[in-house]
């Protein structure tokens, strides 16, 4: 059996089985990619030979709806960790779909309605066919970059923290971004990364930034014309910009398209679908 990750999903099903009095159960170790048959007994839960939760740790995982957490060696942790250079938590998040990533508390993904894969998938929408050379400036959990993958010929993401990969690794839905010889990862600042891109290479581009407060550069109008630069001609650029009937977003939004038209960009508009801003050079 691969890596076991569990959240209060799994623990709450363990724990009303065995309130039952069941014997076995089954129960997804991967975030609802698979479902596995755990054996149940008065000390725990027995994933495999090699395997085994107490009752206690399964009722405090239980207890914590914020947090995935790995079973190696009959040892629990929670997935995370602290990144001194940017002084941020960085979390797996579980959801009834695809986990999400939390930044110093804010999710990286829309969950409100929906789940981080369809959010994904409304992202690549916007801007299909998702072809040629695609260029995703923020990596997170790489699910952007995995579904690009799957139409275009090659996917080059970038990542600022390292660490981030560290949680990737542990996400059983973020295991294609290692496997796939289509795409290419970078570590560093997309804004120092792009400027040393040659121009006219990509045909997509989908620029996912944290929020404005986390990174606020990634919104200026002179990264905009570095994507700009880098783009091809007739190429399209997705912008995610956050919830577009926010008071915050109204304001954010009309900045962005401002930025981008003045950039070069034109044929701005929303997608609202995505709460992004699509745009073509």
């Amino acid at each position: 059996m691969d890596r076991i990750i569990l959240s209060h999903f799994q623990a709450q099903v363990l724990l009303a089985a065995r309130e039952r009095g069941m014997a076995e159960v089954e129960v997804s170790a991967d975030q609802g990619l698979s479902v596995t048959t755990v054996h149940l007994d008065d000390d725990g839960a027995r994933f495999s030979p090699a395997e085994f939760v107490m009752w206690d740790r399964v009722k405090s995982i239980a207890g914590s709806p914020s947090s995935c957490y790995v079973v190696e060696n009959g040892s629990v942790r929670p997935i995370q960790f602290y990144s001194e250079a940017t002084q941020r938590l960085y979390s797996l998040y579980p959801t009834s779909g695809a986990p999400s990533m939390l930044v110093s508390g804010i999710p990286m993904h829309r969950i409100k309605d929906t789940d981080p894969h369809q959010d994904t998938l409304e992202k690549i929408r916007a801007i299909k066919p998702l072809v040629g050379q695609v260029l995703d400036t923020a990596t997170g959990l790489g699910y952007t970059a995995i579904q690009a993958a799957r139409t275009a010929d090659h996917v080059t993401t970038i990542e600022l923290e390292p660490g981030v990969l560290q949680v990737c690794r542990l996400n059983p839905w973020s295991q294609e971004l290692f496997d796939n010889s289509k795409i290419t990862q970078l570590i560093g600042d997309s804004i120092d990364v792009v400027v040393e891109m040659e121009p006219g290479m990509f045909t997509r581009v989908i620029h996912d930034p944290p929020a404005f407060n986390l990174a606020g550069d990634l919104y200026s109008g002179e990264f905009y014309r570095e994507l700009y630069r880098v783009m091809r001609g007739r190429g399209q650029l997705f912008h995610y910009v956050g919830d577009p009937q926010s008071k915050s977003g109204r304001s954010i939004t009309a900045g962005v398209m401002r930025r981008l038209e003045q950039a070069g960009f034109r044929q701005v508009r929303r997608a609202p679908r995505a709460f992004g801003v699509v745009a073509i050079k």
